[in-house]
């Protein structure tokens, strides 16, 4: 007899750097993650999408000023908002695996209001199904290209392709830890593949650099290195690796966000 799945935790990311934030001082507010995009803050477009997920049973908002972040928040749906600490993989780390937020733990970004239900059920049945401790998910440079020529993103260059983040991280047991501890280490590193990977020998960065290694082939090796199953989730959907870090990406956010409501049935998408 199989037992039943545990219903995820969503730890929303909603702090950030120290100094003015340049985003939320365009727009002229304090925190970023009351960006408005489409009308509302950006925090509560990604609340109320983690709402409408069956397999999500708690969303906890991590926030350095929760105060300022509350009302926000409230309007997505139901969240635990939370302080932050300095660093963000530290944040995690003392939430994730508490009853605060038991594993298993889907980790997104409050600059990310292009998240749709279908994005965020994709990748945690992906990662579900890859039986692994982490996940990691990720948007090939020909899906970006294919849907948005002109955007431009950091891409980490490997044999399998080009890939940028999703912002969108599954932490699903305590060895992830080993992961979160990593990150605390790598942070200003992570835009850099062959620097993030030297963090896990030289043979490693250098198959980085000169890529001979494919990025799913590269996270399994850097997860044994840590202990632990780590795997890349390849998301279909282009929006996924659109989190709004600049003006250029508000424009682009606020166009799709129109496509969405004069297309609906593309909003689920």
């Amino acid at each position: 007899m199989t037992s039943p799945k545990r219903p995820w935790t969503a730890i929303v990311l909603a702090g950030q750097r120290p100094g003015v934030d340049p985003m939320a001082a365009h727009f002229g507010v304090e925190w970023k993650a009351l960006v408005p995009v489409g009308g509302e803050p950006m925090v509560t477009h990604v609340v109320r999408t983690l709402s409408q997920i069956a397999e999500i049973g708690k969303i906890v908002v991590l926030a350095q000023d929760t105060e300022a972040l509350a009302a926000a928040v409230a309007v997505g749906g139901t969240a635990d908002i939370m302080a932050s600490s300095d660093g963000i993989s530290v944040s995690i780390l003392r939430h994730a695996g508490t009853p605060t937020a038991p594993w298993p733990v889907l980790v997104t970004t409050a600059d990310h209001p292009l998240l749709t239900p279908d994005m965020a059920r994709h990748f945690i049945a992906q990662a579900e199904a890859s039986g692994g401790d982490v996940a990691v998910a990720m948007v090939e440079r020909a899906t970006m290209l294919a849907a948005y020529p002109g955007n431009k993103r950091t891409w980490l260059r490997f044999s399998d392709g080009a890939w940028s983040g999703a912002n969108l991280f599954a932490l699903r047991s305590d060895r992830a830890r080993g992961a979160l501890e990593l990150w605390a280490e790598a942070e200003q590193d992570r835009k850099k593949a062959w620097k993030l990977f030297l963090h896990f020998g030289p043979l490693l960065a250098l198959r980085a650099i000169t890529r001979t290694i494919g990025l799913a082939a590269a996270l399994g090796k850097a997860g044994r290195r840590l202990g632990l199953s780590a795997h890349l989730v390849p998301m279909p959907m282009a929006e996924a690796a659109i989190d709004v870090d600049k003006v250029s990406d508000h424009v682009l956010a606020e166009q799709i966000f129109q496509t969405r409501l004069d297309q609906p049935e593309t909003a689920a998408h």
